[in-house]
């Protein structure tokens, strides 16, 4: 245990704040130790992982456990699927990279996404017309209050675009300690979302694979998104929004160039990016902060940007959307 603790090294954004007190945990048993030490001392608790979807407003004033569970362990299998279960603490590209590398499909759109294993149920990441539900099995995780493991199932986490349980009824009250993942050994290509199709004819591909994809997909990420190692980010900042067909139309008819796809019934899902970018903010600084000048969507720390500058940005540019065409866009990252 460490007392007032730098949280720059620990998140994507860079910003600069202290934990009272920090440590990191490799296994349950480390968590539930750690656990029973916070529950009689009452100060407030973070869970951080790859800190790749957070933006610290301020010092936190408790305790931050960074979550470093890992180990990646074959299940079982069967002629169809193989099921893989994977620690909460595992950088989620590796995860990625090592299903590849085994031959087992359904992960591969999702190449290149910051962050650990253990947060993608949380918000249920996507890129490229896949969602981590389209694959996840079940996950294990730890309730704070009495220390008690519990298996949740694909129903139990309720996942929704970007949400999931541990985003509502379920929020502060688990901590996720592994995630097992149903994996196909029958690739089913994905490739008709974004840019994918055009950058595997780009890069001369003439036999579709699970490694092409991840290619694909990790070329057009690097080319549209910052290094965070280099520039400080989170990534998207917003949510692509859901707007009723009828309000797609009348926006559509006002803006013919509008960016939309077909969402739950009777929705579309308009791309964030594009609304930014109408209203003028791609490419433009604010101080120390901006929206980045290869995607809209990005918001970035130029070096010294506090929290607190890059949130009030992200409201300006909410409000500047909401105001041209009457959506609202809701972040993406957690501001803390």
């Amino acid at each position: 245990m460490q007392n007032a603790v730098s949280l720059k090294p620990y998140n994507t954004f860079g910003i600069d704040v202290k934990a009272a007190r920090f440590t990191e945990i490799s296994n349950v048993e480390e968590l539930k130790l750690v656990l029973r030490d916070q529950y009689h001392t009452g100060d407030p608790l973070l869970i951080l992982g790859g800190g790749s979807n957070v933006l610290f407003s301020g010092d936190f004033n408790g305790l931050v456990i960074r979550n470093k569970i890992g180990g990646i362990d074959i299940i079982r299998e069967d002629s169809d699927y193989i099921y893989v279960r994977a620690g909460a603490g595992i950088v989620w590209h590796q995860f990625v990279l090592y299903c590849i590398e085994h031959g087992f499909a359904g992960v591969e759109n999702l190449s290149l996404i910051p962050g650990n294993v253990g947060a993608g149920p949380m918000q249920n990441i996507g890129a490229y017309g896949v969602e981590l539900k389209d694959t996840f099995h079940e996950l294990e995780a730890l309730k704070i209050s009495d220390l008690q493991q519990r298996t949740f199932t694909k129903e139990e986490c309720a996942f929704g675009y970007r949400e999931s349980v541990f985003k509502k009824e379920l929020k502060g009250q688990y901590i996720i300690t592994s995630v097992t993942f149903k994996l196909s050994k029958h690739p089913v290509f994905q490739t008709t979302y974004g840019a994918i199709q055009q950058e595997l004819e780009r890069m001369g591909v003439k036999e579709l694979s699970i490694k092409a994809i991840s290619d694909a997909v990790i070329n057009i990420r690097r080319s549209k998104l910052p290094d965070p190692a280099i520039l400080g980010n989170a990534g998207s900042f917003f949510k692509n929004p859901e707007i009723p067909q009828r309000q797609y139309e009348e926006v559509k008819e006002k803006y013919p160039a509008l960016v939309a796809y077909p969402a739950s019934p009777g929705n579309m899902k308009v791309a964030a990016g594009w609304l930014i970018e109408q209203c003028g903010w791609k490419g433009k600084r604010v101080g120390n902060t901006g929206s980045h000048k290869d995607q809209a969507l990005v918001l970035v720390n130029y070096g010294g940007a506090s929290g607190e500058e890059i949130y009030n940005l992200a409201l300006e540019i909410s409000k500047s959307v909401k105001q041209k065409f009457g959506i609202e866009i809701i972040p993406e990252v957690n501001v803390i």
